[in-house]
């Protein structure tokens, strides 16, 4: 399956010390042989039984997975690379980001990424739903949490506003399409563990790896608890481990058979809060001066302080058919004419593969979904002077 089609998630958790530190010795000696200076992506493909790899190809530019890996990572690759071509030497280079450290730091991070393409294919009525080594996608989402379970529900959320998160009902059980991959073939996996197929079963039928199915089926199962309760029964424990693992209050609400309001309001009864996370290349080890945020609910204080009066302005989610980079041209002009009248900016957008996302481009920059429950949140956190909605397109 193409890079591009593919579900992917950062830092690796399915390859030992072992299997990662051969891959990227590799890396190094390859570069080192073709003498490359500046950015270089590497695609390999790793027998999961044993160690042996094979290179699929070498690519010395920045590509959609460059952008991803940039902007994963917080940091700079094209900044960093053009530096080089310049001349100038790693440990010369000051990464742009932390502003403190050298570009020579490994990033090394303290959160979970997860980017999910887009395909728009229900809009082609000829076309094959299955996904292969052909680039179907139209675009991609990049959420950001402290657990792979609350970055993969963000994610599912992001590429479309319409699907609630993991939702086990959106598709029917379906055993071809679980061994043949589709553009929704998440959804079937989830009815499959819904409808009680074991976790060897799915790994025998989508060769998925265990530790993955592991984290959906901890979902599904916590789906399945949070319908035995009511709205008088979801205690404040619950309620909390339901935000952790990546619920959205529509999804909670549509469980215990409420509506999203009035989760909402006992959310905030029980002081159940998200908290702003920063991301900054190192792990936390060394002070950040980047505004590259995310919300979590696995967190007990915020990394920054709310002081100053910002303009929020929502951007254009995922690029699909008929709405993308023109709604992104929008949102950075507002964003630069903000600047010039001397307001500092506050940017919601997902998006890996825009420039409003681009760590420069606003004073706080939050990779965050564009929903109401999302969009509120920071709202009331930051308290911004106004909210700009109309340059993002459909979605804001």
């Amino acid at each position: 399956i193409h890079t591009g089609e593919s579900i992917v998630v950062a830092p690796s958790q399915t390859l030992n010390n072992k299997e990662y530190n051969m891959l990227r010795t590799t890396a190094i000696k390859v570069i080192k042989h073709f003498g490359v200076v500046g950015e270089c992506n590497i695609q390999y493909a790793l027998n999961p039984d044993s160690d042996e790899y094979y290179i699929i190809e070498v690519n010395a530019r920045l590509s959609r997975s460059s952008a991803l890996a940039s902007k994963a990572t917080g940091y700079p690759l094209a900044y960093v690379a053009a530096k080089l071509a310049l001349g100038v030497s790693l440990p010369e280079i000051k990464n742009s980001v932390t502003g403190v450290t050298t570009a020579c730091f490994e990033p090394s991070l303290d959160y979970c990424v997860v980017k999910i393409p887009r395909w728009d294919l229900h809009k082609f009525s000829r076309v094959s739903t299955k996904i292969g080594s052909s680039m179907k996608s139209v675009g991609e989402v990049m959420a950001i949490g402290r657990n792979f379970e609350e970055a993969f529900q963000k994610a599912l959320r992001m590429v479309d506003e319409n699907v609630v998160g993991f939702d086990p009902y959106l598709k029917p059980v379906n055993d071809d399409e679980l061994k043949e991959p589709t553009d929704k073939r998440m959804f079937v996996l989830a009815a499959a563990l819904k409808s009680g197929y074991s976790i060897d079963k799915l790994y025998d039928l989508t060769k998925i790896d265990k530790w993955f199915l592991q984290k959906m089926k901890h979902i599904i199962d916590y789906c399945t608890l949070l319908e035995t309760c009511d709205q008088h029964s979801l205690r404040h424990e619950i309620l909390l481990k339901a935000k952790q693992i990546g619920f959205s209050d529509k999804q909670i609400a549509l469980a215990v058979k409420n509506t999203e309001l009035a989760v909402r309001m006992q959310r905030e009864e029980y002081n159940i809060k998200p908290f702003i996370k920063q991301i900054d290349t190192v792990a936390a080890e060394w002070p950040a001066t980047t505004n590259y945020l995310y919300l979590t609910y696995n967190a007990s204080s915020h990394d920054l302080e709310f002081k100053e009066e910002h303009t929020m302005v929502i951007g254009s989610g995922v690029y699909r058919i008929g709405s993308s980079v023109e709604f992104d041209w929008c949102a950075v002009g507002c964003l630069r004419e903000l600047r010039r009248l001397g307001r500092k900016t506050i940017m919601v957008n997902y998006n890996p593969e825009t420039v409003s996302t681009d760590y420069d481009m606003s004073d706080r920059l939050y990779f965050e979904e564009i929903s109401f429950e999302v969009v509120m949140d920071i709202y009331s956190i930051e308290n911004p002077s106004g909210i700009i909605l109309s340059m993002g397109g459909q979605l804001p």
